[in-house]
């Protein structure tokens, strides 16, 4: 547990600001809120925040996630039942087994703890009638999310980073507030408030990849030449969102143009006009297609897409024929400049 001394009298301001700007602008007080706390610094300077910010009579619900991977689990969960206790608020843990998940093979453990903790937070939401959950992640975990995705291969959506909001079930968001805070600002703001935390141990541990990233490339970077590396992965990620949402609108005009669907559900397209435009924007068109429909996209890799976008682009002798995709979807080019794509089933 620390604590940390000498902040700066501004750091409540900033902080709760930060966290104010990044909560959603309307509904998010109308029902019950659940916030996930483990009990680090970041997600007790979430409802820390919170607490200061929500007007009564605002409801909010502590989940707290024992995972099976630290003896020190336990510990987390009393300091996070104490903590909701002193608020008064109502509070709901789930110990979840992380090593002995085997619906998911060939996940790693990262994975396995984020899936079962997120299904935890659907089901909590569910029986407190919440519509917003709120998460804790921060412009450093942001940073890192984008340098991940970097290095293991990713497209400009990929980039973009994590979403300030997404859907986690129906009627349910996943809310990100204080994703525009950084991780020295919520220490600073702690110290302000005088408040302990509990230090996870195995964030220290460099052979998962986002403790890699955050110790031994980051962390150098900003104690060397690059001091702003995290401010601009940041900007790169806002960026690459702004791109990416621009693309899926020149995708989504595409079709609307020049797709149409009959009634059996049958999708037809008339390629001529389309023959020209780049390789990359059809083949987020097709992406947007599968999205639209409703088809299987687990097994849709960007080599798909992309072989689709070459069939617009390819001379109608070379582009005929019929071709299935992953999930059951048939697609057949015919001459004169038209695909044919039939759903599954």
């Amino acid at each position: 547990m620390e604590s940390s001394s000498a902040p700066s009298s501004s750091a409540r301001d900033r902080l709760l600001a930060g966290l104010a700007a990044g909560l959603p602008a309307r509904g998010i007080w109308a029902a019950p809120t659940v916030v996930a706390v483990s009990g680090g610094a970041d997600s007790t300077a979430l409802l820390l925040g919170l607490v200061a910010l929500a007007p009564p009579p605002a409801r909010l619900v502590v989940a707290h996630a024992e995972h099976d991977l630290r003896a020190t689990a336990a510990a987390d969960r009393e300091f996070v039942t104490a903590l909701a206790a002193r608020f008064g608020l109502p509070f709901v843990w789930r110990r979840l087994a992380v090593r002995a998940a085997d619906d998911d093979a060939g996940a790693g453990i990262e994975a396995r703890a984020r899936r079962l903790r997120y299904r935890f937070l659907e089901e909590v939401a569910g029986e407190h009638g919440a519509r917003h959950v709120l998460v804790a992640h921060t412009a450093d975990d942001q940073a890192e999310t984008i340098l991940h995705r970097i290095l293991r291969g990713t497209g400009p959506a990929g980039l973009a980073g994590m979403a300030v909001a997404r859907e986690l079930c129906a009627g349910v968001a996943l809310v990100r507030p204080l994703l525009a805070v950084g991780r020295s600002d919520v220490r600073e703001y702690l110290g302000a408030e005088a408040e302990a935390w509990r230090e996870d141990e195995s964030n220290a541990d460099v052979r998962f990849a986002r403790n890699f990233l955050r110790h031994e490339i980051l962390a150098r970077c900003a104690a060397g030449p690059y001091p702003a590396a995290t401010a601009a992965l940041g900007r790169l990620g806002r960026q690459a969102g702004q791109l990416a949402a621009a693309l899926r609108s020149a995708a989504d005009h595409l079709l609307d143009a020049h797709a149409r669907r009959r009634a059996d559900g049958t999708i037809e397209m008339r390629t001529t006009a389309l023959a020209g435009l780049a390789p990359y924007l059809l083949a987020e068109m097709f992406a947007a297609l599968w999205e639209r429909e409703g088809w299987p996209r687990r097994h849709m890799t960007a080599a798909h897409y992309e072989r689709l976008a070459a069939l617009v682009q390819a001379a109608d002798a070379a582009a005929a024929g019929i071709t299935d995709y992953p999930g059951g979807v048939r697609v057949t080019a015919s001459t004169g400049g038209r695909l044919e794509m039939q759903p599954p089933g």
